[in-house]
């Protein structure tokens, strides 16, 4: 009988840059993007004086920011992050080839790959109820018996497959630039994300960070950036990141319609006028 196995070790590692090369070269070459267009000096200038320490690292990320700030996104597309991921559903792998805008993936083939020892993903509340797992358990044995079955009478894993769900867990590499990856977290670690995908890119964060503290920053949920939460599922506020943009527009018509009364200024020592 085919073995499987409910638990996913989930895994994501950054395979490059490697620290050194994103110490030496990725701040600097969005640095160099960001100057040169609003600079007479040639790449060429600008580059030779990076490299030979002229401009610090506080001058480097502080144009960095208010040029990124100004919506000028396209200087951080010169830099780009690959990521060796395994052990992840279908489910999650049909959501993140969704994002087809600055980013390359190869999966893992089941038309060319024969599973001999599947491997499922188990959702946490289908894990914390016991008659639940048992069940789920079940289904992952008859499906891989199955599978194991259509190989012996000479099906092709090509067709074979069929008989998997979403939650078979796949492999994959991710290579992705600065920009979208930015995007694509800042849909992903949403609170409302789907779980599994979030906990992925909670992951791509923390790898990130180990090379560049400064870029893994950026990665954060779209309303921390846009100050607002756009999200249907969060009419009723039960995320606090950020207010739903229903109830700032809805206190900008009380402002519009002198419902309100503007606060108070205040000078420096933060008392009353």
């Amino acid at each position: 009988m085919t073995d499987t196995h409910s638990v996913s070790p989930m895994k994501v590692k950054l395979i490059f840059p490697t620290p050194d090369v994103a110490k030496d070269y990725y701040r600097q070459i969005v640095f160099l993007a960001c100057k040169l267009c609003y600079s007479e000096s040639s790449p060429e200038e600008i580059w030779e004086n990076l490299q030979s320490g002229k401009i610090t690292d506080k001058k480097i990320e502080s144009l960095i920011n208010k040029v990124v700030a100004s919506g000028h996104h396209s200087t951080i597309e010169h830099i780009v992050f690959s990521f060796a991921i395994s052990s992840v559903s279908r489910t999650l792998t049909h959501q993140l080839v969704r994002h087809r805008i600055g980013v390359a993936f190869d999966q893992q083939s089941q038309r060319y790959v024969s599973l001999s020892s599947p491997v499922f993903v188990e959702p946490p509340t289908i894990a914390e109820n016991s008659e639940a797992h048992g069940l789920y358990q079940q289904a992952q044995q008859q499906m891989a018996q199955t599978y194991d079955q259509l190989l012996k009478l000479g099906i092709p894993s090509e067709d074979a497959r069929f008989v998997f769900p979403q939650g078979v867990c796949s492999n994959l590499i991710m290579t992705v630039n600065l920009r979208e990856l930015i995007h694509i977290s800042g849909l992903r670690l949403c609170s409302l994300a789907q779980w599994e995908i979030r906990s992925m890119f909670q992951k791509v964060r923390a790898e990130v960070k180990q090379v560049s503290p400064y870029f893994s920053r950026m990665m954060v949920p779209h309303c921390v950036n846009e100050g607002f939460c756009s999200e249907l599922g969060n009419k009723n506020g039960h995320c606090r990141i950020r207010p739903h943009i229903d109830q700032v527009q809805a206190i900008y018509t009380r402002w519009k319609n002198g419902e309100l009364v503007d606060a108070p200024e205040t000078d420096s020592s933060g008392e009353n006028d």
